[in-house]
């Protein structure tokens, strides 16, 4: 970013008008964009869907447009057809029953459909001279929430929705630039969408990858090159110790996660409701395995590269020397394994299902002998886990890229 762009972004944030800019009801911006309401750029859409037997789409929030059938589990009779609003490709729909907390975006119709047809509760338009994808990423930015939640609020409703009258959508102002830069813009940020759907799809291969090696190697489907040696089934009561350790309340306090394993308590994004007193808190070591004792049906456990302590709702256990327990925190998310963890799992219902130590011990696995083989299978395993790892940072970084582009292009700031 240059020394200019932030001196600019430094005066709109004092409020300032920078040189070549002016400042208007939806906040500072080139001098040359013009404020309009939505009304004035839009035709609204009323055509019935009546008779037509038309797919029926809803808008899901981080997903767009989903088949309704999909999302409520039936489909329409020919009746209801007539509350449901006939929209083409390229048109837009808003969702005008929004939550105070998160008003949805305007979501842009990007499936090649010629046809679909959206409740009439929707509001649903297009723009007549506008370039489309530039909207619909200002709408996707947030930057009309501001806006829409001043009227939002005007219409509350039973179910603790807050609904969004017709009026004030189409009330609201926004911003136009010339349609060449409006393309410009959208092209850019289309771009960098394809680049975060490239990650996205990459990530998707490499799990099913690592799903494809688990099913193979820890089954003994597949063998690994130089190793021939016995499986057999044992109980985990051979292999594995519970660990009951307290009063180690000089190490520091760590969770058991389902996907981020063992972590320190501190990188949660969660309210800390630990007992002041960690005097009964469980000590858990480098190479343990943990898991929660009310979830391990559901898998939530971890093999910890930490030493610290945790909550009593834990259950810690402790390899025996000839295993490698990095091999079996894999083991443990096989859904077949996890299977057993829930039939061993006491409980009336699912809510207090819980695997005590006791239980936990009498599970057979099937499982290599050989702890070379457990450690080369594991090290492929983590090899997967770690390329995962770097794409999901990857993705994290384009994400926030997006984010700055839209921040910088949509306002006006940085100029295409």
């Amino acid at each position: 970013m240059t020394t200019e762009i932030k001196a600019r972004i430094e005066q709109i944030k004092r409020g300032e008008v920078p040189q070549g800019y002016k400042k208007t009801e939806v906040g500072i911006v080139p001098r040359e964009w013009e404020v309009k309401k939505l009304e004035n750029i839009v035709t609204k859409l009323a055509e019935k869907a009546g008779n037509q037997k038309l797919e029926t789409l809803s808008i899901s929030a981080g997903k767009g447009f989903v088949n309704q059938a999909e999302k409520f589990g039936k489909e329409l009779s020919g009746k209801q057809y007539v509350n449901y609003t006939v929209i083409y490709k390229g048109d837009f729909s808003y969702n005008k029953g929004n939550s105070k907390k998160y008003p949805q975006g305007c979501i842009y119709m990007l499936k090649a459909r010629e046809k679909a047809a959206v409740p009439n509760v929707f509001n649903s338009f297009r723009f007549n001279e506008q370039i489309g994808e530039f909207y619909e990423q200002l709408f996707i930015n947030g930057a009309m929430n501001k806006q829409l939640f001043k009227y939002i609020n005007s219409g509350v409703r039973n179910d603790g929705l807050l609904n969004l009258y017709d009026d004030d959508f189409y009330n609201c102002r926004v911003v136009i630039p010339s349609q060449a830069e409006q393309q410009k813009i959208a092209d850019i940020l289309t771009t960098q969408d394809k680049v975060i759907e490239l990650k996205q799809k990459l990530i998707a291969e490499k799990q099913q990858q690592k799903k494809y090696l688990m099913q193979n190697m820890l089954t003994g489907k597949k063998r690994l090159k130089g190793f021939s040696g016995e499986w057999i089934n044992i109980k985990l009561g051979e292999l594995f110790d519970e660990r009951i350790e307290r009063n180690a309340t000089y190490l520091p306090l760590l969770a058991i996660t389902g996907i981020k394993g063992v972590v320190p308590r501190s990188e949660l994004d969660l309210k800390d409701n630990s007992s002041e007193d960690k005097s009964k808190y469980l000590k858990i070591c480098i190479g343990d395995i943990g898991y929660n004792t009310m979830r391990m049906w559901q898998g939530v456990s971890a093999f910890s590269e930490y030493e610290g302590i945790v909550s009593p709702a834990y259950t810690i256990l402790k390899p025996k020397f000839y295993i490698n327990a990095k091999y079996f925190s894999y083991l443990f998310k096989m859904s077949d394994v996890i299977f057993m963890f829930y039939r061993f799992s006491q409980g009336l219902v699912d809510d207090t299902r819980n695997l005590k130590y006791s239980n936990f011990k009498q599970i057979k696995v099937y499982y290599p002998i050989d702890k070379k083989e457990q450690t080369t299978i594991a090290a492929i395993l983590s090899n997967a886990d770690r390329e995962i790892e770097l794409l999901q940072k990857q993705l994290a970084e384009e994400k926030q890229k997006k984010k700055a582009l839209m921040q910088l292009l949509l306002t006006g700031i940085v100029r295409v």
